[in-house]
């Protein structure tokens, strides 16, 4: 509850309590049917098939991590049939491969840092 309020606090639309819910039934609920565009997955486990049979068409999940500690096995099927991309996230492995696009991503970060249009938040 304490992370779903800052969330709205952040400015989500929606949030949903994944572990209290149908997860599919409530994203397509809250998108008309339609699915989600991306999702963040830092944390794998049990959810992550049933996060992918969340997704729009032309869909991206982005798997950031498995903070769970299981590494889930996604069916092949599934992104066939949305034709959704599963995307390795391994910001570390990209710094090193590409010092100067970190550095360029920092300096805009901080930028906006600056100007206010990034805030960050400890929750």
């Amino acid at each position: 509850p304490e992370k779903l309020a800052a969330a709205k606090k952040a400015g989500a639309d929606e949030v949903v309590q994944y572990t209290k819910v149908d997860l599919k039934k409530t994203i397509k609920q809250l998108t008309k049917k339609r699915g989600v565009d991306v999702i963040f997955d830092p944390v794998g486990g049990d959810f992550a098939q049933k996060a992918v049979r969340c997704m729009a068409w032309g869909g991206r999940y982005l798997v950031i991590g498995f903070a769970a500690g299981s590494i889930p096995r996604i069916p092949a099927n599934l992104l066939l049939l949305k034709s959704c991309a599963l995307v390795g996230v391994f910001w570390g492995a990209w710094v090193k491969r590409n010092p100067m696009g970190a550095l360029k991503n920092m300096g805009e970060i901080a930028q906006m840092m600056q100007e206010g249009k990034l805030t960050d938040m400890v929750s």
